[in-house]
């Protein structure tokens, strides 16, 4: 079904159909088991992003490709709604779930065409166009049909321009976030074996050898259960009841351990009895714990229960600040001694809370565990401002993206 066309078009725009203004390449090839061709695959193109910032080489496939040139559209038709297109700036080949196509330059520039097939108008007419129950594609036999209003060629240019310049600083934005996620990789390392020291001074820290390697003198080596202690469980206890519904705690693995948070559930979870948190619990999943898997509970999940699989402990806060044992838990390294010690059949490995609790781990005094937290907490702080920068940013492209595309807002063509 063809869309509706715009209307109240500014001077000089035109209605056309996408068929008119671009035509798919069909260009196949074969790829060499020792070719350096880049190749692109869905894999390489960001939902959302015009432009494309990884590839691999043709040796890394066999079956024929689709051919592609600088200057050329690539469109995955696999999934319309990931939002894959990008403008190819160099020849290549990529997937066959790609289609590739090719700008009348007399009518359309592909720079412009590249952001039109991101307009919400236009991914609302690729997913009702897909067929297939597990892998949806579109075709472009359905795509031709779908119908824009179409600017003069200095309008395109200047439109394109704009977008392009909003995603740059979106690009330059991700740059920053990732620069700022390695300085704090580099920092924890850092303060993690010298302490809140500057880095000039490290080589002035006197260190002693342990068993999880060197730290400064001073510091200690302790068990995790010396300072997370088990809470009665039975003082926490809660039977359910068929008829209620209840706050459950339920976890998704993240970088960082687990990202709690509470759901409303029925009474048919398979057991009959729960256990309340409070406040400032650290509880772990004995199915993933092995894999880092835990957290500790906020004052907005506080009440929320857990199953038996969640044992729950109390950090001594006179030994032990939460926001350092927050970041020293967040280092893989922490795991590794549980990565074997899992027991039970493949789906069911369970780790035993004793497991846990024998866990090596390092123990600065109580000052300069704050003192470190300090400065780690005041990196976060930088990347949540970087992220939410790019966030303000992705709005605004997707607005001018709308508006831009449908002549709410006019550039000036000769700028």
């Amino acid at each position: 079904m063809r869309p509706p066309a715009p209307t109240a078009l500014p001077d000089g725009w035109q209605v056309v159909r996408l068929g008119d203004v671009i035509q798919p390449r069909r260009d196949l090839i074969q790829p060499s088991s020792d070719g350096k061709a880049r190749y692109v695959g869905l894999e390489h193109i960001d939902s959302g992003n015009a432009r494309l910032s990884r590839w691999g080489t043709e040796s890394e496939v066999k079956s024929s490709k689709n051919k592609f040139f600088a200057g050329d559209i690539l469109y995955g038709k696999l999934r319309p709604y990931l939002d894959k297109v990008v403008l190819a700036e160099w020849e290549g080949i990529c997937a066959t779930d790609i289609l590739v196509f090719v700008a009348d330059r007399q009518r359309a520039l592909p720079e412009f065409i590249a952001y039109l097939l991101h307009t919400r108008a236009f991914l609302n007419h690729a997913i009702s166009t897909t067929s297939g129950t597990n892998h949806p594609r579109t075709s472009w036999q359905a795509l031709q049909a779908f119908a824009f209003a179409l600017p003069p060629l200095p309008e395109q240019r200047a439109i394109a321009r704009v977008l392009a310049t909003i995603q740059r600083a979106v690009e330059a934005q991700d740059q920053l976030i990732a620069a700022t996620r390695a300085f704090k990789r580099a920092l924890m390392r850092h303060l993690f074996t010298y302490g809140a020291v500057p880095p000039a001074d490290a080589a002035r820290v006197p260190l002693k050898e342990t068993e999880i390697g060197a730290v400064p003198v001073g510091w200690e080596v302790v068990r995790l259960g010396e300072v997370f202690l088990p809470v009665n469980k039975k003082q926490r206890e809660k039977r359910i009841q068929d008829n209620q519904i209840y706050r459950l705690l339920t976890v998704r693995l993240y970088a960082k351990g687990l990202i709690l948070r509470s759901e409303q559930i029925g009474a048919r979870i398979g057991t009959k009895i729960l256990y309340e948190t409070e406040a400032g619990d650290f509880v772990f999943s004995k199915i993933d714990a092995r894999n880092g898997a835990w957290g500790f509970v906020t004052e907005g999940l506080a009440g929320s229960l857990v199953s038996g699989d969640f044992p729950i402990l109390k950090l001594a806060l006179s030994r032990a600040d939460q926001s350092f044992m927050e970041f020293l838990l967040g280092r893989p390294l922490v795991w590794e001694p549980l990565r074997n010690l899992a027991v039970g059949t493949t789906n069911r490995r369970r780790l035993q809370v004793s497991q846990l609790l024998s866990i090596p781990i390092l123990l600065p005094p109580l000052a300069e565990q704050r003192a470190i937290a300090r400065i780690l907490t005041a990196v976060d702080a930088k990347i949540a401002a970087e992220e939410k920068r790019k966030a303000a940013l992705q709005t605004l492209f997707k607005t001018m993206l709308h508006q831009l595309m449908t002549g709410q807002i006019r550039v000036n063509a000769a700028g």
